[in-house]
């Protein structure tokens, strides 16, 4: 009994059990079918603005902004896109951003009881990389003090979805600040995008823009001409001088753009909830088909799904992968928490590069790219063991796998965010010995795959500087140095995500004083090393951090894992699994066949 309290306590983090429950409510709540797309999530949105506490207070507690967005994935990942755009980043930016917060209060007010969807307009289509070259623009009108937001060129219009027409829709832009003729850097504006009647005046709308994997209404805005506010530009600081003078404390273009985007913190801190959350949901129902499902194979006809060593191995490992997911999202989250106790005195962590996200905050950003490629694989893993009722919409993994493969280049492409870690480890090496390898060289310990991690991650830097020093005599343009070691420093930076989140787990358990469930935890944790140790096999044999012997014998310390977490399954599914009026998916059910029938009506024909 204290091991399932305490594993459930793991799981929900540092959140207030009363604010579980109302969470809870707001989702399991009936808000009807009926309407376009946007006005049910606009609902949904006014029932979590009616049953918990104001989004502004939430900002001081990142553990329950977590477990909001971690729940609704959970319950409809649409939902779940939606609040995070209209939560950490537009209402974000206006609660961190604004000089004038009480000028904004009406729109802050109706975005958090759900009057009001919020969106954040970002992406440019006209080019890649567009957060570093934003075209949009904010021109200052000293004789009116308000601002001119416009769309210069077809190529600056704004992704987004927006194209809910028939709702109130408030937007953060981001745009270009023209001061006196200056270009001054990127800053965030607010600007009401539509109504209940459509776009406003000076708003165009594309045609919607269909994204199966992850339905929301996508569109293309342009903006002209259009009129806001001085209280609409979030300032960050900044004064604009009836004099002409102009000053900004971000120093300079580059940090000017970090500032603005210091938002995304708390996305990047969020997301490792949502994949956790999804990946344990996933598990959860991959492991209850298997332990029903019957085969008839040859082999052994009517033996449960669940005794194959190849099933286990997969559906246990995703039990494991999430449990680690969990581990790095509290880490993730205490990250975000310390961030804004540090408020402006937070120094970047590195110059920009090919995105302005790893520079905003190295970490958070590299554990939203190892998040949602691990959820995605996860959820992908788990439909194929599941076979046709895995990819049934009724349950929820094709939406989760959706999700997370589209948030892979949403919220900051994951790639140019590894290429940019990669590079500034390069960067930053420091000829020095290598790691020890693991005392305990068994891949049963959980500790061994932590050690190895910080092993590989030095071997992998060393080697890829080497080869950046040979370039670098060769050419001093830092594109022909770095065009191609680029598929290299992803690696590297990949690695570094996967060795912060084996230092998660390794932390998790040290600070787990209970007998019993340091007994389910221990060969999860291990069997998550074994699992990860095996996808990285060829990278390990390449740099001689493992021998071709080591990694023959994981296979079997994978086997022996699984033989110690199969009596603890009841434990581990009952804490991960979400209740059933959130993820109601038929292959959560104690008869997944009969939870299957009960969805369906029937015909028969008649007599002919």
């Amino acid at each position: 009994m204290a091991a399932r309290e305490a594993l459930r306590q793991f799981v929900d983090g540092p959140c207030d059990p009363s604010f579980l429950s109302a969470l809870h409510k707001a989702l399991a709540g009936d808000q009807g079918t009926d309407g376009v797309r946007g006005e049910r999530l606009l609902r949904r949105l006014r029932a979590l603005g009616e049953e918990l506490p104001p989004a502004r207070r939430l900002f001081e507690h990142p553990a329950q902004l977590a477990a909001l967005h971690a729940w609704t994935a959970v319950a409809d990942p649409a939902l779940c896109l939606t609040a995070l755009v209209h939560y950490l980043l537009c209402l974000g930016s206006m609660a961190q951003l604004s000089g004038e917060p009480a000028a904004l209060e009406a729109r802050m007010a109706a975005l958090e009881s759900g009057r009001a969807k919020g969106v954040y307009l970002i992406t440019e289509v006209g080019q890649a990389n567009s957060h570093l070259a934003t075209a949009t623009r904010a021109a200052f009108d000293p004789a009116s003090g308000e601002f001119v937001l416009h769309t210069p060129d077809p190529g600056a219009a704004k992704f987004c979805s927006a194209g809910s027409r028939t709702v109130p829709q408030t937007g953060v832009v981001l745009a270009r600040l023209y001061a006196w003729g200056v270009d001054r850097g990127v800053f965030a504006f607010v600007a009401d995008i539509t109504d209940e009647h459509g776009p406003l005046p000076g708003v165009e709308m594309s045609s919607g823009l269909e994204l199966g994997a992850l339905p929301l209404d996508y569109v293309h805005i342009r903006f002209h001409h259009v009129r806001l506010p001085f209280a609409h530009w979030l300032s960050d600081g900044a004064r604009i001088g009836g004099d002409g003078t102009f000053h900004d404390p971000a120093g300079s273009a580059d940090l000017r753009l970090q500032r603005t985007l210091r938002v995304g913190q708390g996305l990047w801190a969020t997301m490792p909830a949502v994949a956790a959350a999804t990946c344990r949901q996933s598990a959860v129902q991959a492991v209850n088909y298997a332990r029903q499902r019957r085969t008839q194979g040859r082999l052994a006809p009517g033996a449960p799904l669940l005794g194959y060593r190849s099933q286990q191995r997969a559906v246990l490992g995703a039990l494991a992968d999430a449990f680690a997911l969990t581990c790095a999202a509290h880490r993730a989250s205490a990250l975000w928490a310390d961030s804004l106790t540090a408020g402006d005195t937070q120094q970047a962590d590195t110059a920009l590069g090919f995105t302005p996200w790893a520079a905003v905050s190295a970490p958070l950003a590299a554990y939203k790219a190892l998040a949602v490629r691990t959820a995605a694989r996860v959820a992908a893993d788990c439909q194929r063991r599941c076979g046709f009722s895995g990819h049934l919409d009724a349950n929820g993994l094709a939406g989760y796998h959706g999700f997370h493969h589209a948030f892979d280049t949403a919220g900051g492409d994951s790639q140019l965010i590894l290429y940019d870690i990669g590079r500034t480890l390069v960067g930053q090496y420091v000829p020095v010995p290598a790691p020890p390898a693991p005392d305990d060289p068994s891949p049963d310990s959980p500790l061994w795959w932590p050690t190895l991690a910080r092993r590989h991650e030095h071997l992998l830097t060393e080697h890829l500087r080497e080869r950046h020093d040979l370039r670098a005599r060769e050419t001093a343009d830092p594109f022909d140095l770095w065009n191609p070691l680029l598929e290299d420093a992803g690696l590297l930076g990949e690695l570094h995500a996967t060795r912060l989140m084996a230092d998660d787990v390794a932390h998790t358990l040290a600070r787990t004083t209970d007998p019993e469930l340091t007994r389910a935890l221990a060969p999860l944790a291990a069997l998550h090393g074994v699992t990860t140790a095996r996808r990285w096999a060829g990278a390990l044999l390449a740099r001689g951090t493992l021998r071709p012997t080591d990694v023959d014998a994981l296979t079997a310390a994978a086997d022996r894992l699984c033989d110690a977490l199969l009596p603890r399954l009841p434990l581990l599914t009952e804490a991960f699994a979400f209740p059933d009026d959130i993820a109601a998916a038929p292959l959560a059910a104690p008869d997944v066949n009969a939870a299957t029938d009960a969805r369906l009506t029937w015909t028969l024909g008649g007599a002919a």
